[in-house]
C-alpha cells in the first residue's frame, strides 16, 4: 500500500455502506446530492483512502450531465448522456449510493437492454471553459444533426444515409 499523508493510506477497494457493492479504482459510481430531489452525480474513481480510523475518502472525476453543462441539453442528447469532465473532487466515501456503468457511445448503442445503471459519454468536457472534445461528431438524417440513441432510426436500402423516423 502506497502511503499519502501522515496517518493515510490509499487502499484498493470500499463496501458501500449497507450493501456487499464493492467499489475499486476506476469504477464508475453514484454520488448522493445534498438536494435529495436531484439525481445522483456521477462519477470515475480515481483513488480511495483510509485514516485508519474507519473514515475513507474517495477522489473523483466527475462526470456532467447534458443541463449541466455551459451548453445545456440539446436535441440530439441522449437520455442517459454524460461527460467525462476535467473537475475532480475529494469526497466522503459514504455519499456513495451505487455502482453504475459508464458505456463508450458505440457500445451503449449494441446494448439489448438499458438499464438504471447504465450511461454513456461520448464527449469529453472542460468544466471551466465549456469546451467539448471531440469538437464535433459525426451528423445523419437530413437534419443533419448528431446520432441520439434514444430516437428510432431507419437506413435507406437505396442510399445507405439515416434518417430518423417521426
Amino acid at each position: 500500500m502506497a502511503k499519502t499523508k501522515q496517518g493515510k493510506r490509499d487502499i484498493d477497494s470500499y463496501t458501500i455502506r449497507g450493501t456487499t457493492k464493492v467499489v475499486r479504482v476506476g469504477d464508475c459510481v453514484l454520488m448522493r446530492p445534498s438536494d435529495t430531489d436531484n439525481a445522483p452525480y456521477v462519477a470515475r474513481v480515481e483513488s480511495l483512502e483510509s485514516d485508519g480510523r474507519g473514515s475513507v475518502r474517495v477522489r473523483v472525476r466527475w462526470y456532467y450531465r447534458p443541463e449541466e453543462s455551459k451548453g445545456g441539453r440539446r436535441q440530439f442528447h441522449g437520455a442517459k448522456e454524460l461527460f467525462l469532465s476535467d473537475h475532480f473532487d475529494t469526497q466522503s466515501a459514504h455519499t456513495i449510493e451505487g455502482k453504475c456503468i459508464v458505456h463508450s457511445f458505440k457500445n451503449y448503442t449494441k446494448l439489448d437492454n438499458v438499464g438504471p445503471e447504465d450511461f454513456f459519454c461520448r464527449f469529453e468536457y472542460k468544466a471551466a471553459t465549456g469546451a467539448f472534445t471531440p469538437d464535433r461528431v459525426a451528423v445523419y438524417c437530413k437534419c443533419e444533426m448528431p446520432y441520439n440513441p434514444d430516437d428510432l432510426m431507419v437506413q435507406c436500402e437505396g442510399c445507405k444515409d439515416w434518417f430518423l423516423t417521426a
